[in-house]
C-alpha cells in the first residue's frame, strides 16, 4: 500500500521529489518516478510517497500523473480526487515555519489551512525558527502578548500569500487560512467582535478566515462580525442545536450587512467530530449493555451526517435564494477533529465517511497521511441518512443527552485552548526574560 513520509513541518526539508522503491518481498512490485516542473514543485521541499505490494498481494497507486500542453508532468493524489470528484476541499490543520513547508502539501491537493491556539503554542514552543523575530519585537519593546501576536499573524500572512492562487481560481470559494482570536474571550461578545475586527485588518489578507468558538456568548458575535463584511470560520461545534444557530447567524449577518454583493463574504462552520466519539464512548461504557456497546465509535459519525442534513435544509427556500441573487455563498460545513482518538478505530474513520459536496476536511498529519494513503473518495456522507438517525435516536433513548455532550465538549475545547495559549505566554516570558539577561 503506498506510504507517504509523516507530514510534519520538518518533513519537507530537501529537494522536491517523488520516488518509489520496490518491496524486496514477493508481492508485486511497482516503481515510480518523475520530474516536477511547475513553478511550486520545483521549489517544494521533499515529499515521498511510495508505492509497494499492500497485504492483500496487490498493490495501490495513489499518484498519478498527467501532463500539460509542454509534455511537462504534475502528481495527482487522492486529494486531487477528493476536491474534483466530490467537491469536498481537503485542508491542512496544522501550521509552523518556515511556512514553506506547505508548498508540496499545497502541490499534493490541500487547498486551505486551519491553525489554533494549541498548534501555534506546539509550533513556536517547540522551534528556534520564531527566535529572531521574537527577539526584535522584545528589543522593540512589545509586550509578550502583543509579541505574540506579530509572530502569528506574520505566519497567517505568508500562508495566505501561498494559498492566494486557489483563493482567486476559485472566485474566493477556496484558498482560506484560518486564525482564531484569543481563547480568553471565548465568553465575551463585545471582546471578541473587536478582536476580529482588528485581526481582520491587520492581517490584511482577503483569503483569511477569522475563527471565532461557537459559544452561547459568542453566536452573537459571528453575526456582527460577518455584517462588517469579515469572512468566518465557526468553531468548536460539537451539537445540532449549536450548529442551527451558527447557520442562523450567518444568515442574520448577511442579511444585516447591507451590501448589495455578498460574493467576498464567505464562511465556514466547524463541526467536531473524534472529540464526539471520545466522550460518548466513555458514557457507553457506562452503561455497559451490550446494545450500549454496539453503539460506541458510531455517535460521532451519526451526529455529522445529520448536520449535513440540516445544512441542506437550511440553505435552500426562500430566504436562502434571496440572498444568493446578492451573490451570497452557502456556509460550507467543515469536519474538525478528523484525527482517530482511539486506536482501535479504522484511522481514516472521520474522513471516509464524510465525503460530500461543498464541504471541507481540514486533518491534521495523522489523518491526512492516512488518507492520502489508503482513503477512499466517494460521496458518503448522505450515502444513509436514516441509519444515522437510527443511532442517533437509539443513543436518545439509552439516556446519551446530544446537547450536554455539546456543552461538556464545548467547555472542554475552550479550555483547552486557553491553556495552550497561557502557557505559550509564559513559555515567551521565560524566553524574554533570558534575552535580557544575556544582552546585559
Amino acid at each position: 500500500m503506498a506510504s507517504v513520509s509523516k507530514l510534519t513541518c520538518s518533513s519537507f526539508a530537501g529537494a522536491a521529489s517523488l520516488s518509489s522503491t520496490a518491496s524486496r518481498s514477493s508481492e508485486p512490485k511497482l516503481s515510480v518516478g518523475f520530474r516536477l516542473r511547475s513553478p511550486i514543485e520545483r521549489r517544494s521541499s521533499s515529499l515521498s510517497l511510495s508505492v509497494s505490494g499492500n497485504r492483500a498481494g496487490g498493490f495501490s497507486l495513489i499518484v498519478k500523473c498527467s501532463q500539460d500542453g509542454n509534455g511537462s508532468t504534475t502528481k495527482r493524489t487522492t486529494l486531487h480526487d477528493l476536491y474534483e470528484s466530490q467537491g469536498q476541499s481537503p485542508w491542512y490543520d496544522n501550521l509552523c515555519r518556515p511556512v514553506t513547508d506547505l508548498l508540496p502539501l499545497i502541490a499534493s491537493g490541500v487547498r486551505g489551512v486551519t491553525s489554533n491556539p494549541t498548534i501555534f503554542q506546539k509550533a513556536i514552543s517547540s522551534s528556534n525558527a520564531y527566535d529572531e523575530q521574537f527577539r526584535q519585537l522584545i528589543a522593540s519593546g512589545k509586550d509578550i502578548e502583543s509579541a505574540y501576536w506579530e509572530l502569528v499573524i506574520k505566519d497567517i500572512q505568508d500562508a495566505c500569500k501561498l494559498f492566494e492562487s486557489i483563493y482567486e481560481q476559485t472566485d474566493g470559494g477556496d484558498g482560506y487560512v484560518s486564525v482564531e482570536v484569543s481563547p480568553r474571550l471565548a465568553n465575551d461578545t463585545d471582546g471578541t467582535i473587536e478582536a476580529a475586527k482588528w485581526l481582520h485588518k491587520v492581517v490584511s489578507r482577503p483569503n483569511v478566515y477569522i475563527k471565532i468558538p461557537a459559544t452561547a456568548d459568542c453566536v452573537p458575535s459571528i453575526k456582527e462580525v460577518i455584517s462588517n463584511g469579515i469572512s468566518v470560520n465557526v468553531t468548536l461545534i460539537f451539537s445540532l442545536a449549536r450548529y442551527e444557530a451558527v447557520i442562523d447567524a450567518y444568515l442574520d449577518g448577511l442579511e444585516a450587512s447591507g451590501l448589495s454583493d455578498l460574493s467576498r463574504v464567505t464562511s465556514v462552520a466547524s463541526f467536531f467530530v473524534s472529540r464526539v466519539d471520545t466522550l460518548v464512548d466513555k458514557l457507553l461504557e457506562k452503561i455497559g449493555t451490550p446494545e450500549a456497546l454496539n453503539l460506541r465509535g458510531k455517535a460521532a459519525v451519526a451526529q455529522a451526517t445529520l448536520a449535513y442534513k440540516l445544512y441542506q435544509k437550511k440553505f435552500s427556500g426562500p430566504r436562502w435564494d434571496a440572498l444568493v441573487k446578492k451573490g451570497a455563498k452557502k456556509q460550507r460545513l467543515l469536519w474538525a477533529s478528523t484525527s482517530v482518538k482511539n486506536p482501535a478505530y479504522p484511522d481514516t474513520l472521520y474522513v471516509d465517511p464524510l465525503i460530500g459536496p461543498d464541504t471541507v476536511s481540514t486533518m491534521p498529519d495523522q489523518a491526512l497521511q492516512a488518507f492520502i494513503d489508503h482513503g477512499t473518495v466517494s460521496r458518503t456522507i448522505d450515502a444513509d441518512v436514516s441509519e444515522a438517525e437510527g443511532v442517533y435516536n437509539a443513543l436518545e433513548k439509552l439516556g446519551i443527552d446530544w446537547n450536554e455532550v455539546g456543552a461538556q465538549l464545548e467547555l472542554e475545547g475552550v479550555d483547552s485552548f486557553k491553556k495552550s495559549f497561557d502557557s505559550l505566554l509564559v513559555s515567551l516570558q521565560e524566553k524574554a526574560d533570558t534575552l535580557k539577561l544575556v544582552s546585559h
